[in-house]
């Protein structure tokens, strides 16, 4: 990550943290981004300045983080909705489609998502794209039994699957316990068909394309921040 990358990050996720309001149920996101908007989060209570808030973690990463930071937690089962949440994402297109997931936590990601009434996607001006699938590969969350299946259906979907492991060699574990096939496309012409396809696969638990979901995307760049509505 470049400092000016992280300059932007940090921008884009202390200017959504201005959207919340006490009493708030708020989903807290995952990935590098979120961070500086759980640490803003975190001197907001501290100083009184954001009260009764209850955090919902897409992850057991944010989960730790948050507790840290004395951000008050909540369970999803015990809340109708989620007023707002504040996330990342890897790729966002003109329609503020997106791809997410390079953390791993997708299916979290998308279940809070949809709970939500506002989210707020909080990005780099770098993951701007005029078509997802041209700079990021495709996260798709797959049981673990009988994983190898999969491989076939994928590349006859046009993409180039890869299991996902660590550094080390190690297969990457989702807070699930699943594996990771990162789908890579040259570009992703019709997602909502992709989507589609996926979602009718038994074994693949969740994708990585996040259609209709996000409400805003606040963007962090050279010129200083752009905040992006989605159009009814």
């Amino acid at each position: 990550m470049t400092s000016n990358s992280s300059a932007h990050k940090k921008m884009a996720a202390l200017s959504a943290v201005d959207f919340l309001e006490p009493g708030m149920v708020v989903g807290l996101g995952h990935g590098s981004t979120v961070q500086f908007a759980l640490t803003a989060i975190g001197e907001k209570i501290k100083s009184g300045n954001l009260v009764e808030i209850i955090g919902i973690p897409c992850s057991k990463q944010t989960e730790a983080i948050a507790g840290s930071l004395g951000i008050p937690l909540g369970d999803l089962n015990d809340h109708d909705y989620v007023d707002i949440t504040i996330d990342g994402a890897d790729e966002v297109d003109p329609q503020l489609n997106l791809i997410k997931g390079g953390g791993g936590a997708l299916l979290r990601e998308k279940i809070v998502a949809q709970a939500s009434q506002r989210e707020i996607i909080v990005i780099d001006e770098a993951k701007l794209s005029p078509v997802l699938g041209t700079n990021f590969p495709l996260p798709v969350e797959v049981n673990n039994f009988g994983w190898k299946q999969h491989l076939d259906f994928l590349t006859n979907l046009g993409a180039k699957p890869e299991l996902r492991t660590e550094k080390n060699g190690d297969l990457v574990l989702t807070d699930q316990g699943n594996f990771l096939i990162d789908c890579h496309f040259a570009s992703i012409e019709n997602a909502k068909e992709l989507a589609s396809k996926l979602e009718s696969r038994s074994g693949l638990l969740e994708h990585g394309l996040f259609l209709g979901l996000a409400s805003d995307v606040i963007v962090g760049g050279n010129s200083g921040i752009q905040h992006l509505r989605r159009k009814n």
